[in-house]
């Protein structure tokens, strides 16, 4: 039900989700939501950070975390890929691309997120590929674990991340080569060869 007209957008604001909220929960309240939050950017109460995603600037001025915002814009997804390797401290180098899975099909080049100064991209995988045992939750941030980030890295990819970029201390090899056999056999192979790869240096 929507609150009386005479509330302030301020007090409308106040209502809604921190840090993030979608026009969906701004409709709960006003009759012309995108007329309310076009004013609300307007006067720099909230900024736009995706198709109906919003943060709320003035009840949170922190900027939320990238992988925040990759998680929330869609769902369900997890953070993956470089950016996680890097989180775990498996990947030496610092991405600029935030690597997002999800089981929507229409992930893609049309999936981008420019925000804070990085690219949250959305890539799509099959749902047997998912595998919610693997995904940590680390204060509402969805994030694989070192070795589904490596192996969701390379079945994305078609190739393994360069060796010379890569900390495999922490990585447990047995449920690598576990979880491995669940992804298609060249993920496996290309894997193995990391690790073979690692024992002749």
């Amino acid at each position: 039900m929507k609150s009386p007209v005479h509330l302030s957008a301020v007090e409308i604001l106040r209502r809604l989700p921190t840090p993030l909220f979608t026009a969906a929960d701004a409709a709960k309240f006003v009759s012309h939501e995108n007329v309310f939050l076009y004013r609300a950017v307007r006067k720099g109460y909230i900024q736009k950070l995706a198709n109906r995603i919003y943060w709320n600037v003035l009840f949170s001025p922190r900027p939320p975390a990238v992988e925040s915002v990759a998680c929330f814009a869609r769902q369900p997804s997890y953070i993956s890929g470089e950016w996680a390797l890097n989180y775990h401290g498996v990947l030496l180098q610092v991405p600029t691309v935030c690597t997002a899975i999800t089981l929507a099909a229409n992930a893609g080049r049309r999936s981008r997120i420019s925000y804070g100064g990085f690219v949250i991209e959305y890539s799509h995988i099959r749902e047997a590929l998912f595998l919610a045992a693997e995904i940590l939750n680390l204060d509402g941030i969805l994030m694989a674990t070192p070795e589904k980030a490596l192996l969701d890295t390379v079945y994305l990819r078609h190739r393994g991340p360069d060796r010379n970029d890569l900390e495999l201390d922490g990585v447990n090899r047995e449920r690598i080569r576990d979880l491995a056999a669940i992804y298609p056999r060249t993920v496996s192979h290309l894997v193995d060869r990391l690790f073979v790869l690692e024992e002749t240096e």
